[in-house]
């Protein structure tokens, strides 16, 4: 029996669901068809996902058909959701996305694929809404095949029932691999040799499968499911130890701690023990129970093996990315929110508390970034837009029984460095030691903070070294303009000094924080700003006014291509001056204009010095950092300013 995960992408409205149900139904999973505008779909089985008709947390199904074990994916299309949806990606063997054949390839759609071929991840379309007035296939097929890949090849019949491919896919096959091509024009076709062939082809993303029905009424479904199970092939060896992926974490009403796992290798079974984390705070916990879901249902097992979707309770500290067993590395995401928000509270309300049901909803999800800004009392968290605080709003109040609100979401910002300096940081109160000196320089944009040492053991031990690297990504780093975090910055550890008897722990965070800090008042600082890259498509007679708007908002863009009396113009632009442009395109241009907005990366701040004076940062306040050292004369701890502190230094002396 073969393991096979499946997810399903695409544009909000485009029929995700709707598709999955007919899976689910089709292959006996469920007894009865959901419908989205009903409210009653199996896996959009959230209150809150029924009350608003979209998929806001990704859910599974199971079915079996032939010889393999499904595990489906229903992921968010909303961009809002846009984290949740890559989390559940890292889990696919295969990819469907749905494209609508009335509105075609939408926003989201962009940013599917686009993650899609990062974590190169095997893909089928299925274009829906075939039954509908407006729809219009070729117009899709011409989209994807222009916008996304030519190697779309059209699977909509049913390729092998009577044993044969049509000829044009069976020619289009050949051309794409040069032995089949010679076998094809020396012996001819056979079945078993172009089918495996296009397998391979499918799963090393040299072409993309597609089909066209209708979803909602069942037209087509069932032959895109026979072609699927076909082409479709996966590779799991259940005879290497165990290794996993953590790709979701959930509470049960008790609290407990629900942990998703993906099997890459082996098997596990209930009461064996596994390690995660990394090398420096490895944890190793007991399984106590394991558990296949089916939307909100599940049966407990006592084993499952490579290349299934389970989840597991008895892991108390993992999180979301983790590698379990014999994967050591963490999955790494690219949608991070751009804006962030604080929290509002009744007065009655004990904070202390509502933190630690937000600690939770951020072990859920990460890119909550939940944080507590201990001098203001407060708790910021990060978003991707409106409607994920809305959603946040109504989860909070059903599952914790708690109201609260939320501040207007405001640009996230970042600071870097533009030149290299080196940065000194002395913690010597009574009884305490240690110095640390890091050299700093600009990284590469959009790449973070990343650490190199060049520190001998001679000067400081390994252990010490490793203590630095370590409190350097404890935490996110406060820059000097506006206190945001600070990124993109290559930070080498060069040398340190401890002491035998007063080294203790937590000295060399103190060390290494004011030598970070110490190092940026010396560096030439700059802010960051989030930006999106769009693609908008409009009628010629638009175009002008498209391209001043841009201008106006700080954006560039390269030379529009134009297709008819369409135009199509391709950039990048603020997240600040563009994030509400949707609305404005559709009313001049009466709701024909398309747009797509992706995640470009931050760069340089278009209206930088307006942004410091409006948030009012003095690093001179910040509780959490100074850039001060402490040193020790006469059996008393004394404080030296940054400029002064380098000349004490003990490691250059």
């Amino acid at each position: 029996m073969m393991n096979k995960t499946i997810g399903i992408l695409a544009h909000v409205d485009a029929g995700k669901t709707t598709f999955s149900e007919q899976l689910l139904y089709y292959t006996k999973s469920i007894k009865n068809r959901g419908r989205v505008d009903h409210k009653n779909t199996f896996l959009d089985s959230h209150e809150i996902e029924r009350q608003r008709g979209i998929t806001v947390f990704s859910d599974q199904g199971m079915f079996t058909y032939g010889d393999s074990s499904y595990y489906l994916m229903d992921t968010p299309g909303h961009t809002d959701f846009s984290p949740e949806m890559e989390r559940g990606i890292q889990t696919m063997d295969y990819a469907i996305i749905i494209v609508s054949a009335v509105e075609g390839i939408e926003g989201q759609t962009e940013t599917v694929w686009e993650l899609l071929r990062k974590h190169q991840i095997p893909c089928f379309f299925f274009i829906n809404k075939t039954d509908r007035e407006g729809a219009d296939v070729q117009q899709v097929v011409h989209d994807i095949r222009s916008n996304f890949t030519a190697d779309a090849c059209d699977i909509t019949d049913s390729l092998f029932a009577d044993g044969g491919m049509s000829e044009g896919l069976i020619e289009y096959v050949a051309e794409r691999d040069e032995a089949l091509l010679n076998e094809y024009m020396e012996k001819g076709y056979s079945k078993d040799l172009w089918l495996n062939t296009m397998r391979r082809l499918i799963k090393t993303n040299k072409i993309f499968p597609y089909a066209c029905g209708s979803a909602l009424q069942a037209i087509g479904v069932e032959s895109f499911l026979q072609n699927l199970d076909q082409l479709t092939i996966t590779e799991y060896s259940s005879e290497e130890p165990f290794a996993g992926q953590v790709y979701r974490i959930r509470h049960d009403e008790h609290g407990t701690r629900i942990t998703y796992i993906k099997g890459l290798s082996g098997s596990l079974k209930v009461r064996d023990t596994i390690n995660y984390g990394d090398a420096e705070n490895t944890v190793t916990e007991k399984i106590t129970q394991i558990r296949l879901y089916n939307g909100r249902d599940y049966k407990a097992v006592d084993r499952v093996k490579a290349g299934q979707l389970f989840a597991v309770t008895g892991l108390t500290m993992t999180t979301v990315g983790d590698g379990v067993g014999a994967l050591k590395e963490r999955a790494s995401y690219e949608m991070v929110p751009t804006l962030k928000s604080t929290v509002i509270f009744e007065p009655k309300v004990n904070v202390k508390e509502a933190l630690a049901y937000f600690k939770m909803l951020n072990a859920e999800d990460p890119s909550l970034n939940v944080t507590w800004e201990e001098r203001l009392q407060q708790i910021h968290i990060h978003v991707m837009g409106q409607i994920q605080l809305e959603v946040l709003e109504q989860l909070v109040k059903e599952r914790f029984s708690l109201n609260v609100t939320f501040n207007t979401p405001e640009i996230l910002y970042k600071e870097t460095i533009t030149t290299d300096t080196i940065g000194c940081g002395h913690f010597e109160p009574l009884g305490h030691y240690a110095e640390v000196h890091l050299q700093l320089r600009p990284g590469a944009r959009n790449r973070g903070i990343t650490f190199q040492n060049a520190c001998h053991a001679d000067d400081l031990s390994l252990g010490n070294q490793n203590l630095i690297r370590h409190h350097l990504f404890e935490r996110e780093h406060h820059g000097l303009l506006t206190g945001s975090p600070l990124t993109d910055v290559e930070v080498t550890l060069l040398t340190g000094k401890a002491h035998n008897k007063h080294t203790s722990g937590g000295d060399f965070r103190e060390a290494a924080y004011r030598a970070l800090r110490q190092g940026l008042e010396k560096a030439s600082n700059v802010l960051l700003e989030p930006y999106y890259h769009f693609k908008i498509k409009v009628e010629l007679d638009h175009i002008g006014r498209v391209i001043s708007d841009i201008g106006q908002a700080h954006g560039s863009f390269d030379a529009p291509r134009s297709e008819g009396n369409k135009a199509t113009i391709t950039g990048t632009v603020p997240v600040a001056t563009f994030m509400d442009y949707s609305s404005q395109l559709a009313a001049f241009t009466q709701g024909k204009g398309a747009l797509s907005l992706t995640f470009a990366g931050y760069d340089r701040c278009h209206n930088e010095q307006e942004v410091i004076e409006m948030i009012g940062y003095n690093k001179d306040a910040d509780a959490q950092y100074t850039s001060s050292s402490i040193f020790c004369a006469k059996g008393q701890g004394y404080t030296v300013s940054w400029e002064e502190a380098e000349a004490k230094m003990h490691a250059l002396k």
